[in-house]
């Protein structure tokens, strides 16, 4: 179940969220975690956004509802295709603690 070390990260992740350590973060895992990830983050009442990476990953955003407001109108369909502003301001949600 939540055994392997990709979903350690995750747990990690949810960890510093919920200490206010971070307002969002962004996860990258396997597809096949979609659905157990899906519930943990439903069970804590936890705002998140999935994209599909490929046909084996996904990046899982979750934190802030602001936050993942922001990520949805941002219609990201790769990060590796954001503008420079788009770049800019996921950076600064992700790293610097802003809402």
């Amino acid at each position: 179940m939540m055994e392997d070390m990709d979903m350690q990260v995750f747990t990690h992740h949810l960890q510093e969220y919920k200490k206010g350590l971070r307002t969002l973060a962004l996860h990258t895992t396997k597809a096949s975690n979609r659905a157990v990830i899906e519930k943990r983050l439903k069970r804590e009442t936890i705002d998140c956004y999935i994209q599909e990476v490929n046909g084996t990953k996904i990046n899982v955003f979750f934190g802030n509802s602001i936050c993942i407001e922001v990520i949805k109108q941002m219609n990201i369909t790769s990060l590796s295709n954001l503008t420079d502003e788009e770049d800019f301001i996921l950076g600064t949600m992700l790293g610097y603690d802003r809402v």
